[in-house]
């Protein structure tokens, strides 16, 4: 009896779960569907910046380890360049992050014209 019991809860637990994962698509699905006019060069560069920074931080010396990740928090390309500053090694990449910050807000605007520029600066400030 108390397996069946434990069973009843597992499947009330699963469909819970499905529920919950399926309301969470239903909320992004909307989102998903109005990219701006740059979204997908966006993307495209957003990869390339963060293999770029992921190829940084694993070159050098370990650093002290951040309340943050004792928290469990995961980094973010952000923290990640910052932590390669402090240690004073890679290029800075706070151009990039910046460009790539102002594409993705003249993106959501739908301001094609500010987005390519910001875009543009991107591509520099990674020497492309």
């Amino acid at each position: 009896m108390v397996k069946s019991g434990r069973i009843r809860i597992a499947k009330v637990a699963l469909r819970a779960s499905s529920l919950s994962v399926l309301m969470v698509m239903m909320t992004l699905a909307p989102i998903s569907g109005h990219a701006g006019p740059c979204s997908a060069e966006i993307d495209r560069l957003q990869a390339a910046v963060d293999a770029r920074i992921d190829t940084t931080a694993g070159i050098g010396p370990m650093g002290r380890e951040s309340t943050a990740a004792t928290e469990h928090h995961q980094p973010t390309p952000g923290s990640i360049v910052r932590a390669e500053e402090s240690l004073g090694e890679g290029a800075s990449y706070e151009q990039v992050l910046a460009a790539l910050t102002q594409a993705r807000a003249a993106d959501q605007a739908g301001d094609a014209t500010s987005c390519e520029r910001a875009l543009e600066a991107l591509r520099r400030a990674m020497g492309r």
